[in-house]
């Protein structure tokens, strides 16, 4: 299975409203999208392994920095420890 799949099947599986690639990608760069849809990005941050979120950001042109950014916003709002904004 493809990263694009496996990460939005993990993402998706819990909730009735389903991210799709691009939504996800505009909730990785902008935090007030992040908030709206934290079930699914908790499950992004929680639930996929940092390599795999590491690949998804790169084919979607979020830098590394970008994604680490995200991470640490969703970690500040969220109140939990996540590997990449560690």
């Amino acid at each position: 299975m493809n990263s694009p799949i496996l990460v939005l099947a993990t993402v998706n599986a819990p909730y009735s409203k389903k991210l799709d690639a691009q939504e996800l990608v505009h909730c990785l760069l902008d935090p007030s999208s992040a908030k709206a849809a934290c079930g699914p990005m908790s499950s992004f941050f929680g639930d996929v392994k940092p390599e795999l979120q590491i690949a998804f950001a790169e084919m979607y042109g979020i830098s590394h920095d970008q994604l680490v950014a995200a991470a640490k916003a969703f970690a500040e709002f969220s109140g939990r420890s996540l590997p990449l904004a560690a």
